[in-house]
């Protein structure tokens, strides 16, 4: 059964009307700093790419992709576009999120419970770990891998043996459901929340939404036709850009966020 795409109706009617409302999942209300987005620059983005994880490493932007037998990772020159290596999933697997932890790329599988050391060059499978759960996001941040199962609950594992060791729930926005990560050099955790057009911005040492940014605005009528939900975001190294994307967008955004 595919996930993700076209968000459940009733479930996007909820998130929006909790968003809207201003109400935190605790049901207080919600003092946490509403942003959305000033867009830089734009460049194509492979529409038939289900978006699961993006990851820029240097000079090189890693994108996995999911859907079961069409689930695949690529790695391109970020400045290029120039595809600089490409792997197909087993059709029994769905890809996941990707992130790269010293010599390792890791890419989770959503129900497989799977998480796949990649070499980070030919992206050829090194070997596999198994995990309890779902698999969702992954980011690295400093010495721990964080990851997402679709829950307000993220996981810290070891980024050499993929062992758990410990989480954090959010203290508020309980009900969000954490996708797509990206672990920014100040070491907040940025966290697509699935299946609305939001990206949170966390702490992950206490669990504390420091920002809920609303993208809602990036697509026009025209490329929503087709697209499926947000889910994609990476820092650009050295800036305070993001690179943001989802499953199925024509196009990929670099932005920063700004106050509302």
């Amino acid at each position: 059964m595919e996930r993700k795409p076209r968000a459940l109706a009733a479930t996007g009617l909820i998130a929006v009307a909790v968003t809207l409302a201003g109400i935190t999942g605790c049901g207080l209300l919600d003092t946490t700093p509403h942003l959305g987005v000033k867009v830089l620059a734009t460049r194509p983005h492979d529409r038939t790419a289900f978006t699961e994880g993006l990851e820029i490493d240097g000079d090189v932007l890693y994108e996995s992709t999911g859907l079961e037998g069409k689930s695949g990772l690529r790695a391109t020159n970020l400045t290029t576009g120039t595809q600089l290596a490409r792997i197909d999933l087993d059709p029994k697997y769905f890809g996941e999120g990707i992130t790269r932890a010293g010599d390792t790329l890791w890419q989770l599988t959503w129900q497989n419970g799977i998480a796949f050391d990649r070499d980070p060059a030919t992206l050829a499978e090194r070997r596999r770990v198994h995990f309890e759960g779902e698999g969702w996001g992954l980011c690295t941040r400093g010495k721990s891998v964080v990851m997402s199962n679709g829950t307000s609950t993220l996981t810290f594992r070891d980024p050499t043996t993929f062992a758990p060791t410990g989480t954090v729930r959010l203290t508020d926005y309980t009900g969000a459901r954490l996708n797509e990560l990206d672990c920014a050099p100040d070491g907040t955790v940025y966290a697509n929340d699935w299946p609305t057009n939001h990206i949170l911005h966390i702490d992950p040492t206490s669990g504390r939404v420091l920002g809920d940014i609303d993208v809602g605005t990036l697509l026009t009528p025209t490329q929503q036709a087709g697209a499926d939900v947000l889910n994609g975001i990476t820092d650009l190294p050295g800036t305070d850009h993001f690179l943001i994307t989802g499953k199925n967008w024509p196009t990929m955004f670099e932005v920063q966020f700004v106050p509302r």
